[in-house]
């Protein structure tokens, strides 16, 4: 699809309602317990809840290796079957890595990428920008993740994000 096709069907999502960072629960062997996933989609889709986030850093993203990552995200899209919406954690403070975590909840089929400032790196607002700019080619639409403690300079500021 074309640039503009691209901006207007992302301009129109709406995010509305309560979401969800979901915990990434384990078994007693340390191994992911993707059975509960399933479990707590259900239970959060049947509470109302209008979104869930799965592999965010609440959800233990720094710790997962990127297939389970991956398993994880594909089960809660999986479980929510369009029921509500999904937002993939698939933030990275290396821009390649982030672009692919991008495509990856792309392909998976989640509604949204939680994307954070490149952490630890503490990049200038420019940097910030096209740290972005490089994740939005993939064609999802972002949540922009601002962590000013980790990210240094106070985090990203209003003039980056409208950038």
């Amino acid at each position: 699809s074309s640039p503009s096709t691209k901006k207007a069907r992302m301009s129109k999502l709406q995010l509305a309602g309560s979401y969800v960072a979901l915990v990434t629960p384990f078994t007693d062997a340390d191994e992911v317990d993707y059975a509960k996933i399933e479990e707590l989609v259900d239970w959060h889709i049947a509470e109302g809840t209008a979104g869930i986030l799965p592999c965010g850093t609440t959800g233990e993203s720094p710790t997962l290796t990127d297939e389970e990552q991956k398993k994880v995200i594909k089960t809660v899209v999986d479980k929510a079957a369009k029921r509500c919406q999904v937002i993939g954690g698939g933030g990275s403070n290396c821009t390649k890595r982030a672009v692919a975590a991008a495509q990856m909840c792309k392909d998976l089929g989640c509604d949204v990428v939680l994307s954070v400032i490149p952490y630890y790196n503490k990049p200038t607002q420019d940097g910030i920008y096209e740290h972005f700019a490089a994740v939005a080619k993939v064609g999802i639409p972002i949540m922009l993740y601002n962590i000013p403690g980790r990210c240094g300079g106070g985090g990203m500021t209003s003039r980056a994000i409208a950038q």
